[in-house]
């Protein structure tokens, strides 16, 4: 018999797949409903992330074995068993034993004998020797796409991102960043609440983070359950704090707005540190349902005002507010470290579809905000289609750029984050 820890790995696979389900949204809810916890949740979390995290690399292994193709549900079962082989401390016959088990209770009897034959061959050789296998006379993006295991497409979008700042070289090192699983970082809200009072260690770059050891659970923390701390990557921070420490020229410094607030991590440590100020922010969301996720985000900061418009039209005068962010919608290639099934569910025409968006919200932010004030442009994604091309797009003639920043998973230990910075004239 299979064991429930794989049973609800191999669940989200085949709802990732079919269903375009989420993990971090799915698996901690089959754990609870399964009544998994300890080192059962550690492993079936670990089985799930890695396997996805690593199916490219998995699937060139089983390509060259098999040469043929095979079914779906069976593929996820030997990219289980691939992990477990490959990447985790299972010995080798309880790591086949229990695929070949897994396959016989999910998918039948009859893919059984094959899924055991095709385990057994993955044993012969250990990550590294297999990956000289199935590289072999592959070179260039093509190498570093298997052996990091992402899509070919995004590897040269990145390549590109790098070389806007001299940093080619770094694409090993920063495809290697986005397979390795980032520790939980929580913010202090300003006003509400003091990193010190939050478990873990100081953050290396924001003032409000708190980097906590591995195998915390955020929820159980009282601050974040009152809504005066929150989980918040380090360079999700940064983009507000960027935002909040530049100075306005003349006027007021009262009115700020989250144009695409959703699902209300910025928007949480805007509010708070509007607060402090005496500001008052706007946080607007598109969609309702995550309109609501911006309301219980800001459930302890209730002076912040949530509505639901598009961001490219929506009830605002030009030149109302002082500051504005735009958290733009974007393909996430900066986030891939946390997102595991993301690397395999974007496709290069999503920029087709993104970007226009994107230069009308970053239009209608320049728009918006008075003279003298600021734009913060943000997006999790490095991609210069989605980040400098935008900002050249529409800056020119209405706003000044003031300066770009970027966050990287290899260098800062952060999400790739972009941030511009534009004073409207």
């Amino acid at each position: 018999m299979s064991d429930a820890p794989r049973r609800a790995a191999f669940a989200v696979l085949r709802a990732v797949r079919d269903d375009d389900a989420y993990v971090n949204l799915l698996l901690p809810r089959l754990l609870r409903e399964q009544r998994l916890s300890g080192r059962d949740a550690a492993f079936a979390t670990e089985l799930t992330h890695g396997t996805i995290r690593w199916q490219g690399t998995y699937d060139a292994i089983i390509d060259h074995l098999t040469g043929r193709e095979i079914d779906p549900p069976v593929r996820d079962a030997l990219r289980l068993g691939a992990h477990q082989l490959l990447a985790m401390r299972v010995p080798d016959h309880a790591a086949v034993s229990t695929t070949v088990a897994l396959v016989r209770r999910e998918i039948g009897h009859r893919p059984a004998g094959f899924v055991n034959a095709i385990c057994r061959r993955m044993a012969e050789r250990d990550l590294d020797g297999w990956l000289d296998v199935v590289t072999a006379g592959v070179s260039g993006d093509a190498e570093l796409a298997i052996r990091h295991s992402h899509p070919a497409w995004i590897v040269a979008e990145l390549r590109r991102a790098l070389r806007l700042v001299d940093s080619a070289a770094e694409l090993p090192e920063l495809l290697a960043a986005d397979n390795a699983p980032p520790k939980v970082t929580l913010v202090a809200r300003p006003g509400l609440c003091d990193p010190a009072d939050l478990p873990g260690a100081p953050g290396r770059l924001s003032p409000w983070a708190a980097v906590m050891d591995a195998g915390g659970d955020p929820g159980a923390i009282a601050e974040v359950r009152d809504g005066l701390a929150a989980v918040q990557d380090e360079g999700s921070q940064l983009v507000v704090k960027a935002l909040v420490d530049a100075a306005l020229e003349g006027g007021p410094d009262a009115r700020w707005l989250d144009l695409c607030a959703g699902p209300g991590g910025k928007a949480g440590l805007l509010a708070a540190v509007a607060a402090q100020r005496g500001a008052h922010l706007v946080a607007n969301e598109i969609q309702e349902h995550r309109a609501e996720l911006v309301r219980q985000s800001l459930r302890a900061l209730p002076e912040a005002e949530v509505v639901s418009f598009d961001g490219r039209e929506g009830p605002w005068e030009s030149a109302s507010f002082d500051r504005v962010l735009v958290d733009a919608p974007c393909t996430g290639l900066g986030a891939l470290r946390r997102r595991p099934e993301a690397r395999w569910r974007r496709r290069p025409e999503d920029l087709d579809a993104l970007v226009p968006v994107q230069r009308a919200l970053l239009r209608r932010a320049v728009d918006l905000v008075r003279p003298g004030g600021i734009v913060a442009y943000a997006t999790c994604s490095p991609s210069p289609a989605e980040t400098v091309e935008v900002v050249e797009a529409v800056g020119p003639g209405v706003a000044t750029l003031e300066r770009i920043s970027r966050w990287w998973p290899h260098r800062d230990d952060t999400d790739a984050m972009f941030v511009a910075l534009l004073r409207r004239r």
